[in-house]
């Protein structure tokens, strides 16, 4: 009977020293973000927020935000490549404790995650305070865990492959023309240096129309003509598009210098399903009579950001 009861102690105090608040559990406890708690346990990544002191800040993109990525539910996360959940659950993962609402009103700050750089924005909208992380915004801010905080984001995080820009728009198969026209023009060097560089790369029926409808041709254009065309698509900066959406005033149009000196009109694009919203932009060359739209957005690199547009920019008509 001593046996019994001394074991039974032992299981209570087993019990009641377990900390159920931890970071993945308090994730998992969450029915808005399943998809993440997935995540966590595809990568084994649970394991380290459960038994590991830390303090950790977890960046937890929403079950939408999942969705949107083509992630219909936590059972498409579990049966996803695990290389690719690895990778996003530790670029969403940093150490140490980021409490992102106390950062200074500043420009694309850099931080680390497990998974590399990401950049921080806290912006001043209106009456309004918001927090991006490259270019993905913050809608749910320090929520207390045992062991550090979780932030909830409204898109997942694509944690960058390529270090150089260079490679990142060479990775790319849809811009393979607007490639050729860098590598052509001499300005790759450039856009692999420092940076920070942003490229809206025109994809290739854009380059088609615009005459060059082959690699060998764009490689046979007098290199003065292309260099022209690579400046006009070039941000002498780190821009995602959620920068230009906070960074408009009222008339919901602004202008980007480019790295030849003209300008392009960025006009905000609204949101349908949240009146008064925006969630996105278009944009007008000083020679285009028609507004190029993204087709993709936001890849980031070690040293700047790439977009995918469908036409090119013009200069003249």
């Amino acid at each position: 009977m001593a046996i019994v009861g001394t074991s039974c102690s032992k299981d209570e105090n087993k019990l009641s020293d377990y900390d159920n608040n931890k970071i993945n559990l308090v994730i998992a406890d969450n029915f808005n973000l399943s998809a993440f708690s997935a995540a966590l346990k595809r990568s084994g990544l649970d394991k380290t927020l459960q038994e590991g002191a830390g303090p950790y800040t977890a960046l937890v993109p929403s079950d939408a935000a999942f969705s949107l990525a083509g992630y219909a539910s936590p059972v498409s996360v579990l049966t996803a490549n695990p290389t690719i959940i690895s990778r996003i659950a530790q670029y969403h993962t940093l150490d140490g404790k980021y409490e992102l609402n106390k950062l200074p009103y500043l420009f694309n700050q850099e931080l680390r995650s497990r998974g590399g750089k990401l950049y921080a924005t806290h912006w001043i909208k209106g009456t309004d305070t918001v927090l991006t992380l490259n270019g993905s915004r913050i809608i749910a801010q320090n929520i207390p865990a045992s062991n550090g905080l979780i932030q909830v984001l409204d898109r997942v995080l694509s944690p960058y492959l390529h270090d150089l820009l260079g490679d990142a728009v060479s990775a790319e198969p849809s811009i393979t023309l607007f490639t050729q026209a860098l590598k052509s023009s001499g300005l790759l060097e450039t856009i692999n240096g420092a940076g920070p560089y942003t490229i809206f790369a025109p994809n290739n029926q854009a380059m088609q129309v615009m005459g060059y409808s082959s690699v060998e041709q764009v490689n046979n254009t007098d290199v003065e003509v292309l260099k022209r065309l690579v400046n006009y698509h070039v941000v002498k900066d780190r821009r995602f598009i959620y920068d230009y959406i906070l960074s408009t005033g009222s008339s919901n149009t602004s202008s980007q210098a480019m790295l030849d000196g003209n300008s392009v009109t960025m006009t905000l694009t609204p949101d349908l399903n949240a009146p008064g919203s925006f969630n996105g932009i278009t944009l007008m060359g000083i020679g285009n009579t028609m507004a190029v739209k993204l087709v993709k957005q936001d890849i980031l690199a070690g040293n700047g950001v790439l977009h995918i547009i469908d036409g090119a920019l013009r200069i003249t008509q």
